[in-house]
């Protein structure tokens, strides 16, 4: 198993679909069950090992640095996007310099579940082969968990290989739950603007350097107020 040390944590956007909850705080602080989105990861990343977080801000960028600045079990590093909001894969190139070349571990702040048998993100970093792959997301199968809609998903052969499909049929099986593990190098190419991680996982899956961990645990994509809800429900 790779020793994973540092993560990437996306916690900038506007959370416009959490409205009007992120009208005067950030997303990454709207609780979920007493506690601040950003902590409930924050709390996943420490129980995986993870020593050094970077957390992008943007959205009430004084109030996230303010509640990070409590965080004294692991080392919390800023990286600004208060001149510009970067988008998933803009942000992470501009923390390049926070995060090293060793491969990181990247985390959305929406992105929770309830365990099954093994931890989901030790299911993760157990898959992680650096030989084989350049990127790994965390996946739950459909039926699984709170905001799999629609037919977009993956395919995953007995590799873990991945490959992706919008079509309606046949349906895919399993989502992406917004954690991965990639080799930060695998941004290098890419412009200094902002941009979308997801172009980079179809030009990896292109390369069969795109990968798969499937967790045992049930998921929720807190996106808005009303999965909020429900995700407070499955919790009570």
């Amino acid at each position: 198993m790779s020793r994973i040390k540092t993560a990437m944590v996306l916690a900038a956007g506007l959370g416009t679909r959490m409205r009007p909850l992120t009208e005067t705080t950030p997303k990454a602080l709207v609780t979920l069950a007493g506690k601040p989105l950003i902590d409930h990861v924050l709390d996943r990343l420490v129980a995986a090992g993870i020593e050094t977080a970077v957390v992008n801000v943007h959205h009430f960028a004084d109030q996230m640095e303010a509640h990070l600045a409590t965080r004294k079990d692991l080392e919390i590093r800023i990286s600004d996007e208060r001149a510009a909001l970067l988008d998933s894969g803009g942000g992470i190139k501009h923390a390049r310099p926070l995060l090293g070349d060793d491969p990181i571990m990247v985390a959305n702040i929406d992105s929770l579940w309830i365990e099954g048998e093994t931890p989901a993100l030790e299911s993760l970093k157990a898959a992680w082969d650096p030989e084989l792959m350049d990127l790994c997301l965390l996946l739950v199968r459909r039926g699984h968990g709170l905001g799999f809609e629609g037919p977009q998903g993956f395919f995953r052969d007995d590799a873990g290989r991945l490959v992706h499909s919008a079509k309606p049929q046949p349906p895919t099986p399993y989502a992406n739950v917004g954690f991965q593990i990639l080799k930060p190098q695998v941004l290098d190419g890419e412009p200094d603007r902002a941009f979308s991680i997801v172009p980079v996982w179809w030009r990896l899956s292109a390369e069969g350097r795109l990968f798969g961990a499937v967790m045992d645990g049930f998921w929720m994509h807190v996106g808005d107020p009303a999965a909020r809800e429900a995700a407070e429900a499955r919790l009570r």
